[in-house]
Order: structure tokens, then sequence, then C-alpha cells
């Protein structure tokens, strides 16, 4: 059964069709303990059909431990956004709802010229010597979510020390109380700082210059 529309799907095919190369989407399942793995690898599947610039590769995180160790995956299911020079953005759960615009976003910046971020925060990016995880916990509900998700990829695909992943915290419950998530979208920097809300990009800037910091000290 499709989980689009064929208006759904049409559109979506002119947004492939106009990619600047080809994206690698690299999806971890497992069998057994994950009840979404199945309904994920379907949409992925859907989705990778609809362009020949999308390439596929299916994985099981269980059983193929060295390569998602090589994706720092933790968690299924889990999809990778992979560009032709190796920049990486992370969904953890289904990107459905208003993360699919989080999804189509990630796809179009693997391939672009250079991340749409002010120079200034492509120039300290480039500075880092640390590396930096930033969190996006979501819902498929939440309107305010994809621009968080949307911008912390954004800076993962500017600098290889920084990695960023979407949650979708109700497919991760455990997950987001560990984090103490009561409201989206909730980020997580390095473990540790924790930010509330869509963020400016500066403000985004601003807790992954102070993680790095604190990592380095």
């Amino acid at each position: 059964m499709a989980l689009m529309d064929q208006a759904t799907s049409e559109e979506v095919k002119k947004r492939l069709d106009a990619l600047e190369g080809e994206v690698r989407i690299v999806f971890f399942k497992e069998t057994l303990l994950c009840q979404t793995c199945g309904p994920a690898e379907d949409f992925f599947k859907e989705l990778a059909a609809l362009s020949p610039k999308l390439k596929l590769e299916v994985y099981n995180r269980v059983i193929d431990t060295e390569k998602a160790a090589a994706y720092g995956v933790t968690l299924t299911p889990a999809a990778v956004i992979e560009g032709p020079k190796g920049a990486r953005a992370r969904f953890y759960g289904i990107p459905a709802g208003y993360e699919f615009v989080s999804l189509l976003e990630a796809l179009k910046n693997a391939v672009a010229p250079a991340p749409d971020l002010q120079p200034e925060t492509l120039a300290a990016l480039s500075g880092l010597k640390t590396a930096v995880n930033i969190k996006v916990f979501v819902t498929p509900t939440c309107p305010y979510c994809p621009s968080a998700v949307v911008l912390a990829h954004r800076f993962a695909f500017a600098s290889a020390q920084v990695t960023a992943e979407m949650v979708e915290a109700s497919e991760f419950p455990e997950y987001a109380a560990k984090y103490e998530v009561a409201g989206v979208p909730h980020i997580v920097v390095n473990e540790k700082l924790n930010l509330v809300g869509a963020q400016s990009e500066s403000a985004m800037l601003k807790a992954v210059l102070d993680a790095a910091a604190a990592q380095g000290a």
C-alpha cells in the first residue's frame, strides 16, 4: 500500500529531479524489537523509487554492527542522508508529518554547493577543533520542529566536526525521558546544553561553540 498519494508523489518527484547530485540513504533496521522499522523501511523504499538520484541501502543494525558503528547509528529505525562529499544527516524514527519537510531539505542540502548559512557561521564552523553532537527531539505534528532540524543538519553539512540528528520523541519515549524532553523542539548539544523551541542561526552557533569550548576545556 502506497504511503504517499499520487499528488504528493508527483510533487516530491519534481523536488528530487531538481537535486544537484546523487544522494545515499543508508537505512538501519532490526527485526525483533523495533515496531516501526517495517513502516519506516517501506517509507524509504517508496521514496527512493521516485528518483534514480536516490540510492537506498538497507542494513540490520544488530547484524551489521560495523556498518552501524561507521555511521554512528545507535537507534532504529534510522536513516542517514549522505552526500557525495561524505556529509551526513541522521533521522531516528520516521520523518512523517511536518518532518517530511526536514527530510526533503536534507536530501537537497546533502548535494548543495554550500550550506545555506551566513558567512560568519560557516567561518566559525570551519574552525571547530572538537566534535559536537546536536540532537533535535521532534514530533510529526510540531510545526516549529522542521526549522530546528534543518538548521542542525545544515551545521552538520558545513562541518565534519558536527553530527546532527532528528529524534522522533514519540517513537523513542525512554530516550526522550532520558533528556527530560517535555516539549518540542527540544535541542541537546553535546549531552549537556539544552535549548527549547526553534532557534535562530546565531543562537544555535553560540550553543555549538560553547559546547565545543567546554569539550576542549
